[in-house]
């Protein structure tokens, strides 16, 4: 049986590398320009979304994380730990997770309880959230953005078919 979470994962995976593959047409001015209404600029933007995806990893698994919130960072980067976190995240997935479990997250002199259903969910629309937001960007710049919905995901992956 497939888990239900999968295609939208693997969505989240495929989304994201189009976009910043899409990203390789620009100029490092282009990447480094502040949008407002946005996280910031789309290399900070696509960093953090990276970032981010990777250290919700950590709390699934033992997890190196190689990609800080750093605008240093190249897109070849990004390309490379967003596939890896990709491939972990398909391993978490069919381990069969409760998903009403309890996972803590402990901070200092603090803890946060939520499900790993609640967590999951939250790797899912933080990508989905940044994406729209460097899509925002690149229309911005007078780039058209790559198509990333989840229907051209169908569609590129067979997934959907005409009728």
């Amino acid at each position: 049986m497939t888990s239900l979470l999968k295609d939208a994962m693997a969505h989240h995976i495929w989304a994201s590398e189009r976009l910043i593959d899409a990203c390789e047409a620009l100029t490092p001015e282009q990447l480094r320009t502040p949008v407002p209404g946005t996280y910031g600029p789309i290399i900070a933007t696509l960093a953090h979304m990276v970032g981010s995806d990777g250290w919700y990893l950590t709390f699934f698994r033992d997890w190196t994380n190689p990609i800080g919130e750093d605008e240093g960072v190249t897109l070849a980067e990004l390309r490379s730990a967003i596939t890896a976190n990709g491939a972990a995240w398909m391993e978490v997935l069919a381990e069969g997770l409760d998903a009403d479990a309890d996972m803590v997250e402990h901070g200092d002199g603090w803890d946060f309880h939520a499900p790993l259903g609640i967590r999951i969910n939250q790797v899912i629309h933080h990508g989905t959230y940044h994406r729209s937001q460097v899509c925002t960007a690149l229309t911005s710049l007078g780039v058209e953005p790559p198509e990333i919905d989840l229907w051209a995901y169908g569609e590129a992956t067979g997934r959907t078919r005409p009728a």
